[in-house]
């Protein structure tokens, strides 16, 4: 039987590619897709949504959840290049596909926290954006991490600094006391830092191998993101690939044995004026912290590739 999954996302290319990827493979039913603002607004998030949606067209759609948040507010010498020269400027690249409004407007963190209160136990959650809709999901069901099967978190950093500022990941920047009660909750979160999710860089080479063309709705979004992406990581980061982390936390969930994994005791910084947004970890030969997030500390990439292989050619 399918997984079923909630991916939180603020797209985004690298959120597009791992939406696709969910969507179409198999073993996963992607019963909802909710909109959080961070790299671009929650409206245009909500709209990225359905544009992924609408180009794939799968059999069964899921539901939308829709936010009305403003982008993260980061500045230029903080955040270079900007998302909009990696993104392009609606977040998905060349994908320029219009939607209609939705019939009816659902909040995400209301749409989440039905779904689990509905179905308990059975349903897994990806964030791959800032997670001010999963604390807003707590104030809805206070039970709502606890009656989730697994909860994954792209976001924060161990030991490999950040990406925003020097110590800050760009999720737990965005709205770090979010993620200081989420991470706060009696519940294991799966958490993929920058660490991991930097392991795996997609190379043009590697791109072009999969020979997508047009003739499947998933050749298609890819071939409107990928190569935007592509071109944009060499032209303003001088890299020979595109950095894919969403995809590595989508596979934490696919193909769990494809990782390494630790128990560790961390925190947020939420008031430094260098350090806001930091994930802090004890590593300490004795702990002074209570142990409370579960993270990947090892990939195989290579495993990571493959996967991406056989959902997209199973696709095409």
């Amino acid at each position: 039987m399918p997984r079923k999954l909630i991916i939180d996302a603020d797209p985004g290319i690298g959120d597009a590619v791992a939406i696709a990827l969910a969507i179409c493979d198999p073993d996963i039913e992607v019963v909802a897709l909710t909109a959080t603002a961070g790299h671009v607004p929650g409206e245009m998030a909500a709209r990225n949504l359905q544009t992924i949606i609408s180009l794939l067209d799968p059999p069964l759609w899921p539901r939308f959840g829709t936010s009305d948040g403003a982008a993260t507010a980061v500045p230029h010498d903080r955040l270079n290049p900007q998302p909009a020269l990696m993104h392009g400027e609606t977040g998905l690249g060349e994908c320029n596909m219009p939607v209609s409004e939705l019939h009816q407007r659902h909040d995400s963190a209301k749409l989440m926290a039905e779904l689990v209160r509905t179905d308990p136990g059975q349903i897994t959650l990806l964030s791959l954006g800032p997670l001010t809709n999963i604390q807003l999901a707590i104030d809805h069901h206070p039970e709502f991490l606890q009656q989730l099967q697994g909860y994954v978190c792209l976001g924060g950093s161990v030991a490999a600094g950040g990406d925003v500022t020097a110590a800050a990941e760009f999720n737990i920047y965005s709205n770090p006391e979010a993620a200081a009660a989420v991470f706060a909750q009696q519940m294991s979160t799966l958490l993929v830092p920058l660490d991991v999710g930097h392991r795996l860089m997609l190379s043009f080479d590697q791109y072009q191998r999969w020979d997508l063309g047009a003739e499947s709705n998933l050749g298609r979004l890819l071939d409107q993101t990928l190569p935007f992406a592509l071109r944009a990581s060499r032209q303003h980061l001088g890299l020979e690939g595109v950095r894919l982390p969403e995809v590595i936390a989508l596979a934490l969930i696919t193909e769990p044995k494809l990782f390494e994994r630790e128990t560790m005791a961390v925190e947020v910084e939420t008031s430094g004026q260098i350090t806001r947004g930091a994930t802090v970890v004890d590593r300490r030969d004795v702990h002074r912290w209570e142990s409370n997030v579960e993270v990947a500390t090892n990939v195989d990439v290579q495993g990571v590739i493959d996967y991406m292989t056989r959902v997209i050619r199973a696709a095409a």
